[in-house]
């Protein structure tokens, strides 16, 4: 018997911060494919991951931003930029093949202030994913999106959801653009398997968020049909929230069987 395919994503809130964490997480966790969001930076230190046994490729941005995909076999670039705004130079989105699997990694914008340009960058963003996704279906990829969203699903999703009602990660908009992506026909790896709320991904530094339990769910692996018929199992790993100078968010994993049912 095989062992599973292992992937993780994980907003480790700048890579420069938190390469120790990263590289502890790995040589415990031992992902095959790990998606990191917010590199924050334009170097990337290659050199201590291919010590570690993994390959990188990464798409990077002066002190905001930044996506990068390591994997114990060289990812195969197939874009570094979302399509459909020549004129987006935000460093989001990456997308390659990998153990005949396509990953898309991805930080989608925050959109916050909701009242300011930004969140109708959000939606825009959002729409041309689904476009991205849909040309993906057509084509019958077998592929996975996996990274920070910035969106809260449900309100089971959300610690306190009156709190959050206005907030760009869970205004009704937002929701209904998630909604019209999940409806490709992708599956949310995460309520595969759990369907009950109180699961985080990410606690705000402020006021012992995570202590408290007031947490919200904001990163997720969508998988498509081929995937979802693989998923073994999909799990919120919230150890590294509690080491020292942790990032807020903490890694969800993903375990595909390798074999095509």
């Amino acid at each position: 018997m095989t062992t599973p395919l292992k992937i993780a994503s994980w907003n480790v809130n700048s890579l420069r911060v938190r390469l120790p964490h990263v590289l502890r997480w790995m040589e415990a966790a031992q992902p095959d494919i790990l998606m990191i969001q917010e590199v924050k930076g334009e170097s990337f230190p290659e050199s201590e991951f291919l010590a570690a046994g993994y390959k990188a490729a990464c798409v990077l941005q002066r002190s905001w931003n930044g996506v990068a995909i390591l994997a114990r076999e060289k990812p195969s670039v197939i874009l570094d930029a979302l399509p459909g705004d020549s004129q987006d130079t935000q460093a989001r989105y990456l997308e390659a093949d990998i153990a005949g699997i396509r990953c898309i990694n991805l930080y989608l914008p925050n959109g916050n202030p909701v009242e300011s340009e930004k969140y109708p960058y959000k939606l825009a963003w959002m729409a041309r994913l689904r476009a991205r996704l849909a040309a993906l279906r057509a084509q019958a990829v077998p592929f996975l999106v996996g990274g920070d969203f910035n969106v809260i699903p449900e309100d089971i999703d959300c610690y306190d959801p009156e709190a959050w009602g206005e907030d760009a990660l869970f205004r009704m908009d937002t929701r209904r653009a998630w909604r019209s992506i999940v409806n490709l026909g992708l599956s949310d790896a995460f309520r595969l398997f759990h369907a009950q709320g109180g699961h985080y991904t990410f606690w705000d530094y402020q006021g012992r968020a995570f202590e408290a339990g007031h947490g919200i769910r904001i990163d997720h692996f969508l998988l498509s049909p081929a995937l979802a018929d693989r998923a073994l199992s999909c799990d919120i790993d919230g150890e590294p929230r509690r080491w020292d100078q942790p990032s807020d968010h903490t890694p969800i994993v993903l375990s595909l069987s390798r074999e095509e049912l």
